[in-house]
């Protein structure tokens, strides 16, 4: 859509009775509707859109409709289509609702206990983390940003209750990011076990977490399953005393060449 607007989609269990305007079987179905306030479709394109080969695009194949189109009514399904051109679209999909039931597998959650701090900009995201970690057994603390979590830590080393590990958003919307936020908090704690969470799993940071200074990697969006584990295994991996080639900023260069942990 040009203007960038919101595509809505919505989903509804739907009964239909032996005669109905779609001519499919009576009984149970999903209705899925799929709306958005582009530019609309002319009425004169409108009964051929799902024709194959046909599009009003410079480019395209004129397929994607087809295959809707087939995949839908394979499944003995129907779609149609509302539109005023100037204002929208809707797509209507009905599918036959299921009377299989879906076997759920059921995996144990690796619990444990200590106390995260997690760096994240983004507030849903941060509510969603408190509660899962509540239910793994974890105590959470959160920070908006870089600067703010290295407050935190900073704080929190000096007491009774320092933090056993630190999950860092890669990307922080004008403010620090993960990376830069690390280098810091490694000054502060060279044995520090640090996370980083993106939704970038192309990022070279997410695929080479261990040389940047990280030691675990989760990408959004993670469930229980993935927190509990790679929170256990950072955990339970002992201190590391000697950092080796050092941690690198994001375009991979060294930042502490051959830093020395604590203790060493």
């Amino acid at each position: 859509m040009p203007e960038g607007e919101i595509i809505q989609v919505t989903a509804e269990n739907l009964v239909l009775e032996e005669i109905n305007e779609m001519l499919l079987k009576s009984g149970r179905y999903i209705h899925i509707s799929i709306k958005d306030k582009g530019t609309g479709i002319e009425e004169i394109h409108l009964s051929k859109i799902f024709d194959p080969y046909f599009t009003t695009k410079n480019k395209g194949s004129g397929l994607g409709l087809a295959a809707v189109y087939s995949i839908i009514k394979k499944h003995n399904g129907h779609i149609s289509v509302d539109s005023l051109l100037g204002a929208g679209t809707t797509f209507h999909i009905y599918l036959p609702a299921s009377d299989k039931e879906i076997p759920v597998k059921e995996t144990d959650l690796i619990t444990g206990d200590g106390k995260i701090l997690v760096m994240d900009d983004d507030r849903m995201l941060r509510d969603m983390v408190n509660d899962m970690l509540d239910v793994l057994g974890y105590e959470a603390e959160f920070a908006k940003d870089g600067a703010e979590a290295i407050e935190m830590y900073s704080k929190a080393k000096g007491s009774e209750k320092p933090y056993d590990a630190v999950i860092l958003d890669l990307s922080i919307q004008g403010g620090m990011g993960g990376i830069e936020a690390l280098n810091k908090l490694l000054e502060l704690d060279p044995q520090l076990k640090a996370i980083v969470c993106s939704g970038y799993s192309e990022s070279p940071v997410v695929s080479n977490y261990l040389e940047y200074g990280f030691k675990g990697m989760m990408t959004k969006p993670f469930d229980f399953q993935t927190l509990g584990k790679v929170l256990n295994d950072v955990l339970k991996e002992p201190a590391v005393r000697d950092q080796g080639p050092g941690v690198r900023d994001q375009e991979g260069q060294n930042i502490h060449e051959n830093q020395k942990l604590s203790g060493s």
